[in-house]
């Protein structure tokens, strides 16, 4: 019972940070029918900048919850400032030409961002400090779960509840959910309609960062592919919760983390792979729209 629980618990910890990143998938493209294929790369680079940041100050003496916040903060605002550069440059352009342009300009500018990280940096893996603090925990429960993971947790859950009163209850969030449902008619009615989709890659970006500092101080490496695999999973989450939906997102990267953890403590870390996107492709074939998807309505 007690390995099924710390499977569990690993499964969770992993589906969260999925859940972060598959966020931005799901914003961008519930907003204007983009996969940003660069975002994982946007985690990536979120993750670097607070390993950058954090060195330094740990040769200025800063160490603990303060360098954490401050990393954090730097990370978050340049990873921001990524997403937002990148939606001017490659995709504004092209949001009236045909759907298999932004496609390629996305995969175009994640192709480069890795390779740019790769020439910046190096290509070999670099070791990430553990800058999450260690909490008091009773010995039952630190043996099913650890400081780490319970921090991320707490951390992701946090966010994803700011999040959703965000979209829910400000007038950013009212300006999103409209010009989702319909672009033209929220421009019509006074929204800015550009400020809205820079504000939801900006947001999505932030999200993504977080994640990259949060799994990057779990696992103590980084390099510049990192962005590569974990946005080809959380896009995965994304479309297996429903892609466009933020509730969908957030289950689907909890249902994709609980799946590989499973998988590999009861079969072989192997098949880790193989069991996600299986299970990918027996639910849309059972549900195409995904787990809390819905069809889109015909357009007249």
């Amino acid at each position: 019972m007690e390995y099924f629980l710390e499977l569990f618990a690993g499964g969770l910890t992993r589906g969260s940070i999925y859940a972060l990143i598959a966020l931005g998938y799901t914003m961008v493209y519930g907003i204007i029918e983009l996969i940003n294929f660069a975002h994982g790369e946007i985690y990536m680079i979120g993750a670097f900048t607070a390993l950058i940041v954090s060195s330094v100050l740990a040769m200025s003496g800063m160490s603990g919850v303060s360098a954490l916040v401050l990393a954090s903060i730097v990370a978050v605002v340049y990873a921001s400032a990524y997403g937002f550069t990148v939606e001017k440059i490659a995709y504004k352009p092209l949001r009236r030409a045909p759907r298999l342009s932004p496609l390629i300009s996305a995969i175009g500018m994640s192709i480069f961002l890795q390779n740019y990280v790769l020439l910046a940096q190096t290509p070999d893996f670099l070791p990430f400090p553990n800058l999450l603090p260690e909490l008091p925990l009773p010995e039952a429960f630190g043996n099913i779960i650890g400081s780490t993971e319970l921090i991320i947790l707490l951390t992701t859950a946090v966010i994803m509840g700011g999040l959703t009163l965000v979209i829910k209850f400000t007038k950013m969030g009212k300006a999103m959910r409209a010009t989702a449902q319909d672009r033209d008619m929220a421009m019509l009615v006074g929204i800015n309609v550009n400020r809205v989709i820079s504000n939801t890659f900006v947001i999505g970006s932030a999200l993504a960062a977080v994640g990259g500092i949060l799994i990057a101080s779990h696992v103590g490496r980084v390099n510049f592919f990192i962005g590569f695999i974990a946005g080809i999973k959380a896009f995965t989450a994304a479309v297996l919760g429903g892609i466009g939906s933020i509730p969908g997102a957030v289950l689907g990267g909890l249902v994709l983390g609980l799946t590989e953890s499973f998988a590999t403590g009861y079969v072989s870390s192997d098949y880790e792979d193989v069991f996600a996107f299986a299970l990918l492709i027996v639910i849309l074939i059972l549900r195409p729209t995904g787990l809390l998807g819905r069809a889109a309505a015909p357009k007249v």
